[in-house]
């Protein structure tokens, strides 16, 4: 190992050697090198650590320097000190030689004495020699020569403690008494009371020492008097300041992302929730807002309001000034607004009416909700409880009108393409119903029909069959314009009659005037009869297309305002 080498410099060869050997221990080709304890050092370890310190190296392989050496942990307890005040038996008669020339002792020297110098030592007056001292020998580790507060008695600081209790207890009673016995309340008099406790204050510290504090007594008498001209009882009086107490967290330590709620130093202010995650109920501190939206602070700011409003309009109401009179207007004030409010109400309900609407049905009942207990099966079964009943929608259902065993619209004739009964097979809204005689009735008449327009079919000529092979472009062109002309579709260049165009453009007008083209069919279906079908002029599409509202058009609903 590089410890098991001399401490000098090596030669290349003893080099060139120890590095042979070590690769040898490392391959298992030689035999592991052999601490003080005869134990087998791992070749393995690295040199920084199997290598020992100049001040540790003993020339021999070793680790020992990496383990921490023995030494006895008891010295290190925190409780090991001098015991103070021991004496070592009864004190001398007589003084002895070596001893302490000023109190006699033989454990200490004349510099080293502690007791006050006399004029005349025990070396020569053989008189007051005190007791010797126990000599200990205090063994104390590193941590125990470093506290500071090693060997303190705590016991001591009750003592301290007591002591200052006394001394307040007593001055506070004097206070008391000298403003009990004053009689005149001129400021004279009170700094003559503020200068003599002073004077009985400094010769007290005499006997117990002073502090910083004392020094503000004069203050401290003069605002425990009663003020000039004032009938003011001073040991009520309560003073309010803007400070926070120390053990509660500071506010801009709450978050210290810079981009969380603003802290103003200046006012001490942090308005919004710096813990935007956190509900405010959970958090410790839920911003400056919180407080002043929770508690009675919403009903101060109403009447703050109040108080101003009132003052704008000429009223002598004020908040700070006279605040029972501001609570007592501001409930008068609520108390009108309701009753306003209530007859409100009742007078528009008796003019429009509409009051059964208000009543309305629990929420609970409108939605279904019950508190009666069903049990199903897997089948969708009621096992147990009573089913609930199917929801109906608000339209009637199941209304049978004029001797009808089913609906309008219950059935749908193919060969027309018109709904009906399905009782008695009419097509006509609410006609009475013929039962089984309406039904062969109806089929009589499809046959009848069917048969008339396949006879008329036959009559006809057929027409020119064209085969698709010889049909010309010519023939196709034609067939499309035929198909697809503007004539057709009610556009292009058409040639209109102008009182005709103009009757339909009254008709026009009356009919958007009576509510709509709903009505005016059923008007011409009445007057054609039931069936029957009106042919459009181009007179009357032109009229409905000039009077039609372009919804799409972004200039339909533009007005030019009048400057």
């Amino acid at each position: 190992m590089a410890s098991a080498s001399a401490t000098g410099k090596l030669s290349r060869e003893e080099f060139r050697r120890q590095k042979d050997l070590d690769a040898a221990r490392k391959a298992g080709t030689a035999p592991a090198a052999l601490d003080e304890e005869g134990k087998a050092i791992n070749p393995h370890i690295p040199q920084y650590i199997a290598q020992a310190p100049w001040y540790l190296d003993t020339g021999a392989p070793s680790l020992s320097h990496q383990r921490m050496p023995d030494y006895d942990r008891s010295s290190d307890k925190l409780d090991n000190w001098y015991d103070r005040g021991v004496k070592a038996g009864p004190a001398a008669k007589k003084y002895r030689k070596g001893a302490c020339e000023n109190c006699g002792a033989i454990t200490h020297k004349r510099q080293d004495c502690l007791e006050r110098p006399r004029r005349r030592g025990a070396k020569f007056t053989n008189k007051g020699i005190a007791p010797d001292e126990v000599i200990q020998d205090v063994a104390s580790g590193y941590d125990a020569k470093r506290d500071r507060w090693n060997g303190y008695d705590p016991a001591e600081h009750k003592k301290i403690y007591e002591e200052y209790e006394a001394l307040e207890a007593a001055r506070q009673k004097l206070r008391e008494d000298e403003i009990d016995k004053q009689t005149t309340t001129d400021l004279a008099a009170v700094r003559k009371v503020a200068k003599a406790g002073k004077e009985k204050d400094e010769e007290r510290d005499d006997d117990f020492g002073s502090s910083d504090e004392e020094d503000e007594d004069a203050d401290k008498y003069a605002e425990s008097a009663d003020a000039v001209g004032q009938k003011l009882d001073t040991k009520t009086r309560i003073t309010v300041r803007n400070l926070r107490i120390r053990e509660d967290t500071a506010k801009y330590l709450i978050n210290l992302d810079p981009s969380s709620a603003y802290y103003d130093p200046k006012t001490r202010s942090m308005r919004d929730n710096p813990m935007k995650n956190v509900t405010p109920e959970e958090a410790r501190f839920a911003g400056d807002n919180f407080y002043r939206h929770s508690g009675e602070a919403p009903e101060v700011q109403k009447l703050q309001l109040f108080a101003w409003n009132a003052a704008a309009r000429g009223n002598d109401v004020h908040m700070n000034a006279n605040p029972t009179q501001g609570q007592l207007l501001h409930q008068e004030f609520e108390h009108k607004k309701e009753k306003l409010k209530d007859i409100n109400k009742s007078s528009i309900l008796t003019k429009y009416g509409g009051e059964q609407y208000l009543e309305k049905a629990p929420k609970e009942l409108l939605q279904g909700q019950t508190e009666e207990y069903v049990e199903f099966s897997r089948t969708g079964q009621v096992l147990k409880g009573k089913e609930r009943a199917t929801v109906k929608s608000k339209y009637p259902e199941d209304v049978f009108v004029n001797n009808h065993t089913a609906v309008w619209g219950s059935w749908y004739d193919a060969a027309s393409g018109v709904w009906g009964y399905a009782c008695c097979h009419s097509i006509i809204h609410l006609s009475y119903c013929t039962g089984l005689a309406g039904i062969e009735a109806a089929q009589a008449s499809t046959a009848k029909n069917l048969l008339a327009s396949s006879l008329a079919t036959d009559a006809s000529p057929p027409p020119e069959s064209v085969p698709r092979s010889k049909e010309t472009a010519e023939d196709r062109k034609k067939k499309a314009e035929e198909l697809f002309s503007k004539k057709r579709l009610g556009e292009g260049d058409l040639a209109l009659d102008k009182d005709r165009l103009t009757q339909a453009m009254q008709e026009e007008r009356k009919r958007k005037a009576r509510g709509g083209e709903d009505e005016d069919r059923q008007g011409k279906r009445q007057k054609g009869g039931q069936g029957s079908s009106h042919e459009v002029s181009q007179e009357e599409l032109e009229a409905y297309r000039m009077n039609r509202r372009m919804m799409e058009d972004p200039m339909a609903d533009y007005v030019d305002a009048e400057v």
